[in-house]
């Protein structure tokens, strides 16, 4: 039977609970153990497909079609593994599964409670993953931060466990803040106190405490917290703030959580831990022997988790390039032809974000303009492969009225267009081309060079595609579509030919790029980059402009 690794968080929110889950994963995989995370998020939302990425950041889809929470995308990238459905929870989706089996009459015409009936489906699904004997170790993770009434029936479902199941079977780990006062020029241990404090008082007394801190812990320290929060000194964990998540498995490996973990769930047979690889690419990361600068064209940049998963793949691509890749933000509806040149000209290379809505689409289509007629390498993703598509109709083919149906029903070129299965669809969640497809790529194209491949599969989440009525225009004016699916002949893969690098996917490339297997057109477009910026270097270029990521 699997063991179980409860993860929780206090003081306050994005500590990084995700980034301690998936360290200690890494660590636990890198012993020969099996491991998988799952996300247990209280929000009442389904799924966080619905969300504005203001809200909740981007919304992670896994290969069997799940909209999940982004730190799914962590856990992948750190165990180059997939993970599923099954691995993130929230409580809409508890109370929607409990709802429907009180009106099938499953509770025998009881009256449906919080506790037994939410906190026993809860368990189910804390459970599920480790009954087919697939993994040795499950490690969940509790969203929210403990005293939110919404995490409340999760707290209790964790305490039943540590009451059902044998003592050496669960642990819990709790993350906390340890702050450090400037003006007292300390570190203060109350915040965590009552932190654990406010945990016990639900029934779960952690087993090891990890302290986010900016300063170095004290043995002294160490020692306080351990003896107010009732936990030995060597489970006070230390977690310093780190220059890269992908250091902080490292860091946790020092601080021996792994061996304390491992400890206490009576687990002898294992190995010492094979980072070899993972050491290459924080050399590589840490120590680049070139820069290059890409704007990423956005509307949500205010938000950096908006794109988390793009930013991270840039990171796995800049150290396969031993390259430094500086992402510039640069907000899509302040682009106009007048200052484009201002704005995109000390770029090295141009990534035109995913999105919905007509807001900020006139500045991407102006950015892929600009890089099409610059030779500025181009990339663009589900959204900005259609803008790229929109601006080639506009500006190449003539059709200067061109548009998506999205943004102008009413168009008389749609050269975006929602697909056909999508016509009769009304509810929004759940509901649009989600998960993995395959692609079928063009021999001889810039996409094969890429994949080195025929045929791939590529994670989706649109309602609109490329209309193929367009199809033949387009190549015959030096455009052409490198990659489709071969049951519905759905355009994946646009490309200019005569560009150094101008390449548009219909798909989600970054949802697939971890530290191990770094995304490959991510991978040519830094590539593409370095070359352009080695091109460039003897020209005067102006300053960067825009925010710095």
């Amino acid at each position: 039977m699997a063991k179980y690794i409860f993860v929780t968080g206090g003081v306050t929110s994005s500590l990084g609970k995700g980034i301690i889950a998936a360290s200690l994963a890494k660590l636990l995989q890198a012993r020969g153990l099996k491991v998988t995370i799952q996300k247990f998020d209280p929000y009442i939302n389904v799924d966080p497909g619905t969300m504005n990425p203001y809200e909740h950041g981007e919304c992670y889809v896994t290969e069997d079609g799940a909209e999940t929470d982004l730190d799914l995308g962590h856990y992948e990238r750190f165990l180059n593994i997939f993970t599923s459905q099954a691995n993130n929870v929230t409580t809409g989706r508890i109370y929607q599964t409990v709802i429907n089996k009180e009106r099938e009459g499953a509770y025998l015409g009881k009256t449906v409670q919080v506790i037994p009936h939410i906190t026993d489906e809860i368990k189910r699904r804390m459970l599920h993953l480790g009954q087919d004997n697939k993994y040795d170790i499950v490690i969940t993770e509790i969203g929210g931060t403990i005293g939110d009434i919404e995490s409340l029936p999760f707290v209790e479902a964790m305490r039943q466990l540590q009451w059902e199941l044998p003592q050496e079977d669960t642990v819990v780990v709790h993350l906390t803040l340890i702050p450090y006062l400037k003006a007292a020029k300390e570190l203060k241990t109350k915040p965590t106190q009552h932190s654990v404090k406010m945990l016990s008082q639900e029934g779960v007394n952690p087993d090891i405490i990890v302290c986010r801190t900016e300063k170095q812990l004290t043995p002294e320290l160490k020692r306080k917290i351990a003896l107010f929060c009732n936990v030995r000194q060597e489970a006070v964990i230390e977690a310093m703030d780190a220059s890269t998540i992908y250091e902080v498995p490292l860091l946790m490996m020092r601080e021996k959580l792994d061996l304390i973990c491992m400890k206490k769930m009576n687990i002898t047979d294992h190995k010492e831990p094979e980072l070899t690889r993972w050491k290459e690419f924080l050399d590589k990361l840490k120590y680049p022997k070139s820069k290059v600068t890409i704007g990423l064209i956005g509307k949500y940049i205010e938000l950096q988790d908006a794109y988390k998963s793009i930013l991270e793949s840039f990171i796995h691509a800049g150290a396969v390039n031993e390259c430094q890749v500086q992402v510039v933000n640069v907000h899509s509806e302040f682009i106009t032809d007048s200052n484009v040149q201002e704005k995109l000209s000390s770029l090295d290379g141009l990534l035109v974000a995913p999105g919905f809505g007509h807001r900020g689409v006139e500045g991407k289509i102006i950015s892929v303009k600009y890089a099409r007629e610059n030779n500025l390498p181009f990339f663009g993703i589900c959204l900005g492969m259609q803008m790229a598509v929109i601006e080639f109709a506009r500006n190449v083919l003539g059709m200067q009225d061109a548009h998506s149906t999205e943004m102008d029903p009413d168009t008389s070129n749609p050269v975006i267009d929602l697909m056909e299965e999508q016509k009769k669809v009304t509810a929004k969640g759940g509901t649009m081309r989600l998960g993995a497809y395959p692609c079928e790529i063009k021999p001889g194209s810039l996409a094969e060079k890429i994949y080195h491949v025929s045929s791939i599969t590529e994670r989706h989440r649109h309602r609109w595609e490329f209309n193929n009525q367009y199809l033949e225009q387009y190549r015959q004016a030096g455009m052409i579509a490198s990659g489709k699916n071969p049951g519905s002949d759905l355009v994946e893969i646009v490309e200019l030919t005569g560009h150094p690098f101008f390449i548009g996917v219909q798909y989600h490339p970054e949802l697939k790029s971890t530290v191990e297997n770094p995304q490959p057109i991510f991978v040519h477009f830094i590539k593409a980059a370095k070359e352009y910026s080695e091109k460039m270097a003897t020209k005067q270029r102006p300053a960067v402009q825009g925010e710095i990521a």
